[in-house]
């Protein structure tokens, strides 16, 4: 997890500042989500989440200046600037309360002013301590985007995975992680990056770290992936009872409470593992789109026992 300070989120969208040191801008932002004063206005404090940035509307703004005497906006105004709380944004150019200023200036609480409207504010605010605070976790495995889709491809070491990663690049392929990716929960989806000091980069046994962007092109490469299809590579074992239709039950992945489709797809020497590979995420598509092939052809075999079923009854 990223550590995330007012003022990153200050520079980020190009608040004005209207109270705050710059010690004040050191304080850290530890909640992705905002707080909308209205009860506290109103004088009910119990329950309020003190470590949420505070967004001060329209709606606010009026109530302030029509409804709140002296008094009042001072006691709302020493809860709303405690320690826990990050600082206060003033939206739409509405004017800071002087109160509001006199406390802050007291307390070096750090208070800005945005053009941005109340709503567009939360949403930009919101979305950028998604990213930033979002859970993370470091896999072992090359993280590709094939035909649109994020694959992760997990084995043991020595799986050959690097190798397979680099055919699926030659094939036109992208490229987002080799050996390690990143894993953040996003906007409830699961995604993966490369660190920036690897972003490009390929370790190849017995060759060394090979810069694919220069040898494939800018295009075979990508930041960042959606991770939709977890593929584990296991070495090949007669003894083991493979899936060889695909209508047994599905196993799935289970990342940060997301789930994502597993296939186990056995690694043996002559296959064309990444031609199987695309063949995997092809089906992964098709099954998106409402058309199970397993499933098909077991509704064609189950057809055909019983037409050949009714064939022998007539005989």
């Amino acid at each position: 997890m990223n550590k995330v300070t007012v003022r990153d989120l200050a520079e980020k969208f190009h608040w004005k500042v209207v109270v705050g040191e710059q010690e004040a801008f050191n304080r850290p932002v530890k909640v992705a989500d905002t707080n909308r004063p209205g009860l506290e206005l109103a004088g009910y404090f119990p329950d309020s989440m003190t470590k949420r940035l505070v967004i001060i509307g329209e709606k606010e703004s009026k109530y302030i200046e029509e409804e709140m005497d002296q008094v009042s906006q001072r006691r709302a105004f020493e809860f709303l600037t405690s320690d826990e709380t990050p600082a206060i944004v003033v939206c739409h150019e509405q004017p800071v309360p002087e109160s509001l200023i006199d406390i802050a200036q007291r307390k070096n609480f750090p208070v800005f002013t945005t053009k941005v409207n109340t709503s567009q504010a939360i949403i930009n605010v919101t979305n950028y301590l998604d990213e930033q605070l979002a859970e993370s976790m470091i896999i072992h495995g090359e993280l590709m985007r094939i035909f649109g889709v994020g694959v992760l491809i997990t084995g043991r070491s020595g799986m050959g995975k690097s190798e397979i990663a680099l055919e699926l690049v030659k094939k036109g392929h992208q490229i987002i992680a080799d050996d390690r990716v990143d894993c953040y929960h996003i906007h409830n989806g699961l995604i993966g990056r490369c660190p920036e000091l690897l972003q490009g980069y390929m370790e190849m046994r017995g060759i060394g770290v090979i810069d694919v962007t220069r040898m494939y092109g800018v295009s075979s490469f990508s930041p960042q992936a959606q991770i939709r299809l977890h593929l584990v590579l296991e070495p090949f074992k007669d003894s083991v009872q493979y899936d060889r239709v695909g209508i047994e039950e599905k196993e799935y992945t289970e990342i940060f409470g997301v789930k994502i489709l597993k296939q186990r797809i056995p690694v043996s020497s002559g296959r064309p593992m990444s031609t199987i590979i695309e063949t995997a995420v092809t089906n992964y598509l098709l099954m998106q789109n409402g058309i199970d092939s397993a499933k098909e052809f077991e509704q064609r075999v189950i057809s055909q026992i019983e037409k050949n079923k009714e064939e022998e009854d007539d005989a």
